[in-house]
């Protein structure tokens, strides 16, 4: 078990912009924080209103979006556009190469974790998705994933067989299983909680290895992001 903390991330932080970065990202750069199994971005960001990134590419890279407060706007080099909010996951396969931009047209700022995942193929066709989830059920609930396990459950299908992301929204005192994988990746987006004992606060992060575990929420509950990989 690897524990990150929220305060031990790197920082991009604009008038516009504030971003924590778990793996290197952009000017931030560690040699031996390059990735975790399939994941290489987990960027946990907030974009005042009116603010946001202008049109810019990406290629070759399974992009997905998890918005915890506000909306974000999406608009693609393919056509696509939409709105992306609490409940709602997006996936951008870049493929071979598309451009978008993501704003925020609210009048409020907008609070989201972006995933960047390797896919198993290059020069796919470029693409998206979004779809609306329902957590209410208090258990991990596939998002995107492109496990066979996760074929008739997930929302969204991902071009990475190997790695799927699953939500769960806790009540207070709510728990959940982990899965044991060989790679397994935890955000504890809102809240706190516990985890085999260990003490996790909003935005702590834990990598594990070939092992899972037993996550409890904390008094105010928690939404946790889980990323498992093989």
């Amino acid at each position: 078990m690897e524990i990150h903390r929220a305060g031990e991330r790197f920082r991009t932080s604009e008038e516009w912009l504030d971003s924590r970065h778990s793996f290197s990202f952009g000017a931030h750069y560690d040699p031996a924080n390059v990735g975790f199994g399939f994941l290489v971005a987990h960027n946990d960001e907030t974009v005042a209103p009116g603010t946001g990134f202008g049109t810019h590419p990406h290629q070759d890279l399974e992009i997905v979006t998890w918005v915890l407060r506000g909306a974000l706007a999406h608009r693609d080099s393919q056509g696509n556009s939409g709105e992306v909010h609490p409940g709602l996951a997006q996936r951008m396969t870049a493929g071979s190469g598309i451009q978008h931009s993501e704003w925020n047209d609210g009048a409020e700022p907008v609070h989201y974790v972006q995933m960047w995942v390797r896919p198993d193929r290059f020069d796919l066709p470029p693409s998206y998705e979004q779809a609306e989830l329902d957590l209410s059920t208090g258990e991990l609930v596939p998002v995107v994933s492109g496990l066979a396990k996760h074929s008739t459950s997930t929302a969204i299908r991902i071009n990475q067989p190997a790695a799927g992301m699953s939500v769960a929204r806790l009540a207070p005192g709510g728990a959940i299983t982990l899965p044991a994988a060989p790679y397994l990746h935890v955000f504890l987006a809102t809240g706190t909680a516990t985890l085999d004992g260990v003490e996790l606060g909003t935005a702590d992060a834990v990598r594990l290895t070939d092992e899972g575990g037993q996550l409890t929420a904390g008094p105010a509950g928690a939404e946790v992001l889980v990323w498992e990989m093989y």
